[in-house]
């Protein structure tokens, strides 16, 4: 029985994506680590920020960061206890709760986008040009891998 393998080609575009993502990431968590927020942190903090003051349901906000609803109900009493998010039940249906930033939260995500903005540039956008934009965002789209918008499950 053989072993199905990459072709040097497929290799090296995986790699090089893994290498590239590994590359970023850790680069960026850095950036934020001054602000005392954590990636995982971050990306609940500026969805939150992108929603604006009605905030969204905690569970909407565990899925469209896959995460388990354990994982993030421990985040967000972190974030809570930090004052960087308030909780509130639902009027609606009583069970449940909406997130939103409190006046610390939308302060400091101010200067972690600026941090993020700056290091995405750095890192990623102005080593490509347009043209290399464009064609990774075919092939995002392509992978329909997108949780915010219920695909890729």
């Amino acid at each position: 029985m053989t072993t199905p393998r990459l072709t040097a080609l497929e290799d090296e575009a995986w790699r090089g994506f893994l290498y590239a993502h590994d590359h970023i990431w850790r680069e960026i968590e850095e950036g934020l680590a001054p602000l005392g927020v954590s990636m995982a942190e971050y990306s609940v903090l500026a969805l939150l920020g992108e929603v604006g003051r009605d905030g969204m349901r905690m569970s909407e906000l565990a899925r469209r960061r896959v995460m388990s609803t354990g994982g993030f109900t421990r985040m967000a009493d972190r974030l809570e206890r930090r004052g960087l998010i308030e909780r509130r039940r639902i009027e609606e249906d009583g069970r449940g709760y909406v997130a939103t930033l409190t006046e610390d939260g939308r302060s400091l995500m101010r200067r972690a986008w600026r941090r993020q903005h700056a290091d995405i540039r750095r890192l990623f956008l102005d080593r490509l040009d347009d043209e290399d934009v464009r064609a990774l965002a075919r092939v995002w789209s392509r992978l329909d891998l997108d949780p915010e918008v219920g695909r890729g499950r």
